[in-house]
């Protein structure tokens, strides 16, 4: 995991498909609010196209060109929905290791055998 103080990956793309950053703390600030907002929408348009797809995709009379076109919307939504998740999981906290009891990791309940 990486730290919270990193540069925040922006939901949308600058000249010539770059990624866009955004350097705040303010998790509240203008453009903070805009990039949720904009990954809210990001996510509710894959999702409507997904379904979308699954009509399609039921349907044998759907048009060899609409599949085309909907392959084509759902990678665009399935990029989308990547840099949400590489933005997010960027900030997630890492876990505190070094106040974990032992070094074993997590342990599953003893069975009982009766």
């Amino acid at each position: 995991m990486t730290p919270h103080n990193e540069l925040r990956l922006l939901p949308w793309t600058g000249p010539n498909g770059k990624p866009c950053y955004l350097s705040t703390d303010n998790s509240s600030s203008y453009l903070s609010r805009l990039a949720d907002d904009t990954e809210a929408i990001q996510l509710g348009l894959a999702a409507d196209l997904v379904a979308h797809a699954q009509e399609s995709l039921s349907n044998e009379d759907t048009e060899p060109e609409e599949l085309r076109r909907l392959t084509a919307d759902l990678t665009d939504a399935l990029k989308d929905a990547l840099r949400v998740a590489t933005s997010r999981g960027h900030r997630l906290a890492a876990p505190d290791v070094s106040t974990r009891e032992g070094s074993e990791g997590p342990r599953l309940p003893a069975a009982s055998f009766g």
